[in-house]
């Protein structure tokens, strides 16, 4: 499955998967997203700096994922523990059809080959506290989480690791 740019045409399928998974989210208690966050403006921008990736499978988008060196005002209070250059992954989504079928991991490990390959030391992010899944998947995947953050939905944890 191929991973590549976003493309301005792929506005519309990336909102849509973003209201499902938003709707999925809901339905299973997880209030981390809504009508706010993430828009379109978010979206437009990322797609015209270049840093959404899309993930396509039979003919759809089925996952999405931002990579940046942009991290929060309110990463500067974490412990963090690894230094060097860093990349930052946001809005990672995957289609709920396909979630459970190792995308989301698909995803992280283009990510972790992004970053070695432009010289980056790290990859931090956050996850919402609320979303064992996506905590699961970042302890699964080796991620040492560093440190909580407070966001407009709650508290988030904020890992990193070493992909050098």
């Amino acid at each position: 499955m191929p991973i590549r740019r976003a493309e301005t045409s792929d506005l519309p399928a990336v909102l849509a998967l973003f209201r499902t998974c938003v709707a999925c989210m809901e339905r299973e208690g997880i209030s981390q997203w809504d009508e706010v966050y993430p828009n379109a403006d978010t979206v437009r921008a990322d797609t015209e700096r270049r840093e959404l990736f899309v993930l396509e499978s039979e003919g759809g988008l089925i996952g999405v994922i931002t990579l940046n060196e942009r991290q929060e005002p309110e990463y500067q209070t974490v412990r963090w523990q690894l230094d060097g250059k860093t990349l930052v992954v946001h809005r990672l989504a995957v289609a709920p059809a396909f979630q459970g079928r190792r995308v989301a991991g698909l995803l992280m490990a283009f990510a972790h080959g992004y970053a070695r390959t432009r010289g980056y030391a790290t990859v931090r992010l956050d996850a919402f506290s609320g979303n064992p899944a996506a905590l699961a998947l970042y302890q699964g995947l080796g991620y040492r989480r560093a440190g909580t953050v407070q966001f407009r939905k709650g508290e988030f944890h904020c890992f990193e690791i070493s992909v050098r």
